[in-house]
């Protein structure tokens, strides 16, 4: 049947050739040659380019393997749980990164180069809410090792270096200067995105590993640095940047004028309970959206009492209350952003539900000045349309306008509040790190989170991981040149591992020479291990093995502008178990074998062959009879996973 031009526009599956390739070569002059060809297959696994993108370095392509039943887990245990436990190797939040992050590791998944990426916060969403459904908990340590860590900072960094130190078996005492535990994933995004169940529930199995915590406590204040390296072996410092900066224009120090980190403070903690007049917020970033999102949310006041201005809640000289916040109505929000809308740095589908929910955006405007009344106050501010001249904004001549303004938010960056232990700021707000996250000339500290750079939850989290590698190194040897970290530093499939979990462990070796270890059971054969060196590309697959299968998204419950005043609950609803298997299906698992049988079926001498069940599991679901193999390579041009190749005989 003709293809339909419909179809025809579509971006089907293909496999994809250079400029002239448009013509059968001889299959029969290079094929077909007995047994002179001298290449023949071997299995290589590499690093998928979706972990190879994720900050915290989670085997993604592993629990989706579990998802979709590719991988067993070993007996006695679920699927489910299996899945929680690789996916919490590397990320003890699945529920609330599943639900937060921008997924830099769907921006590079090779399934773009087929139709759409796989939804993997979407996958990674279920796995975490069904483990808080079914009470999963982590171990705790076999063994203790009689050192003590001191944690400053309880979130994302801290909680998930306490957990990965509580695996190794240190004692770990947080202090935090807040209540309640969660930093900016409590205290910066709001709990409609991040629910305080779930937040709670994940937190919770942490300190169930046996975590000490000292809420409330100010470490240079309430405790000092000196007191901290005399009672504990290693100290690593999670702060966190809390401070917010104000826009860098004149008339920008006024009462109204105050930063997103304070706002969203503010309304999280429960004191901010409405706005005044018209908001203005000066960001393009996910933290932007936020604070106008919630501004929305929260509603204005119109005739305001003086005590109730939103500016002296935020800095907490007073509260609102209930009859204060009882004439609320629809608040006026506008956020600019120096770059084009399309080109912001927040996540396209919380642009795309803040527009929806009311919110007014403006790209490619600048601040000039904020502009004063008689009493102090902002009351409008004057911009600029702008274009960025060698990476700087730059004003367009003759594009003035002025927007009113009653409270401007500034959301353009932050930094970390390091009053009482000032020596280990870097002049700019921030704590220097080397590779390995030691502060350098500080033998004994380290850092991870925003207080290194601000950036995503993931990244904090990969951060606090790589730095409990060094504390561990450094408790156990006492030196300061930690191991050297891998090309592609992620959680790795390990199979050797698997072969352990699956009682497929290699026999123990003698030690003799031997000539050949072909039938040996004491070797892993034409097996190699490239996936801390290499990342595999979208060219080194088939493409043209997957069909055309749309993406299982979870359900969006927008939220209408009408009703949107004192509306909290979740916008999506995650998905099904039968839509999360359905989504991890179309995982293409790259760099590792799949079980598609497309080597088996098109070998033409038979030589590539399933291994037999009872000695089969992932990574050695096939093997190579080399006394029947011709070095055809049609097994490594038909691997859709490009997970062989031709480099026997090299």
């Amino acid at each position: 049947m003709a293809t339909s031009s419909e179809d025809m526009n579509k971006k089907l599956t293909f496999r994809r050739f250079k400029d002239g390739y448009n013509k059968w070569d001889a299959w029969t002059d290079k094929i077909f040659k007995e047994d002179s060809s001298y290449k023949c297959p071997t299995y290589v696994h590499r690093t998928p380019p979706c972990q190879g993108s994720c900050p915290s370095g989670e085997d993604i392509r592993g629990w989706l393997d579990i998802v979709r039943g590719i991988e067993k887990p070993p007996a006695g245990v679920d699927w489910h749980e299996y899945a929680f436990r690789r996916s919490t190797d590397a990320n003890p939040f699945p529920a609330i990164m599943g639900r937060v992050c921008p997924a830099p590791c769907q921006d590079g998944c090779n399934r773009n180069e087929v139709e759409d990426f796989v939804g993997i916060n979407s996958i990674e969403q279920f796995i975490g809410d069904t483990a808080l459904a079914n009470n999963y908990t982590f171990e705790k340590p076999g063994t203790e090792s009689g050192k003590k860590v001191a944690i400053i900072g309880g979130g994302p960094a801290g909680l998930a270096g306490a957990y990965q130190l509580r695996r190794k078996g240190h004692a770990v005492t947080l202090f935090d200067d807040h209540e309640e535990l969660g930093g900016f994933m409590r205290y910066g995004i709001p709990s409609y995105r991040t629910p305080r169940d779930v937040l709670d529930g994940e937190i919770k199995r942490i300190l169930d590993m046996g975590v000490e915590v000292r809420t409330s406590t100010r470490v240079g204040k309430d405790v000092s640095v000196e007191e901290l390296e005399k009672e504990y072996d290693a100290i690593l410092w999670c702060v966190g940047t809390h401070s917010g900066r104000l826009v860098p224009i004149e008339g920008a120090d006024a009462p109204n004028s105050i930063s997103g980190i304070a706002f969203l403070a503010a309304f999280n903690e429960g004191r901010l309970q409405a706005v005044s007049g018209k908001v203005i917020v000066i960001g393009g970033g996910d933290t932007s959206i936020d604070v106008a999102s919630v501004a929305r949310r929260l509603g204005a006041i119109k005739n305001i009492n003086e005590k109730d201005r939103p500016e002296n809640v935020i800095m907490g000289h007073t509260a609102h209350d209930a009859a204060s916040i009882a004439a609320r109505e629809g608040a006026d929000v506008t956020l600019t952003s120096l770059f084009p809308v399309e080109n912001m740095t927040a996540a396209e589908h919380e642009v795309r539900d803040a527009i929806h929910e009311g919110v007014k955006i403006k790209g490619s405007v600048m601040p000039l000045e904020a502009i004063k009344g008689e009493d102090g106050r902002i009351k409008a501010v004057k911009f600029a349309e702008c274009e960025m001249v060698d990476n700087r904004p730059t004003p367009k001549e003759g594009t003035e306008f002025e927007l009113e303004c009653d409270l401007l938010v500034s959301a353009i960056g932050q930094s970390g509040n390091l009053e009482g232990f000032e020596e280990l700021d870097n002049g700019h707000g921030f704590i220097d790190a080397d590779r390995n996250y030691q502060v350098p000339g500080k033998p004994g500290h380290f850092v991870a989170g925003d207080i290194v750079r601000p950036h995503l939850l993931t990244t904090a989290i990969g951060q606090a991981s790589v730095a409990v590698e060094s504390i561990d190194h450094y408790l156990k040897t006492g030196d300061t040149d930690a191991v050297k970290r891998p090309k592609v530093d992620v959680h790795h499939f390990n199979l050797l591992n698997k072969l352990r979990e699956s009682g497929h462990a290699p026999a123990p070796y003698s030690h003799e020479q031997v000539r050949g270890t072909s039938d040996a059971d004491f070797a892993v054969h034409n097996f190699e291990d490239r996936s801390a060196n290499e990342i595999i590309k979208a060219t080194q697959l088939f493409l043209g093995h997957f069909e055309y299968t749309p993406r299982h998204k979870r359900k969006e419950i927008p939220v209408d502008p009408e009703n949107i005043i004192g509306s909290y609950r979740e916008r999506m609803e995650g998905l099904s178990e039968e839509e999360a298997q359905a989504e991890a299906n179309r995982c293409m698992s790259c760099g590792m074998c799949f079980e598609c049988d497309n080597c088996v079926i098109f070998c033409p001498q038979e030589a590539v062959k399933r291994t037999p069940k009872d000695q089969a599991t992932t990574g050695r679901y096939v093997y190579t009879d080399y006394t029947r193999c011709i070095g055809c390579h049609i097994c490594a041009d038909v691997c859709p996973t490009g997970y062989i190749d031709m480099g026997m005989g090299e």
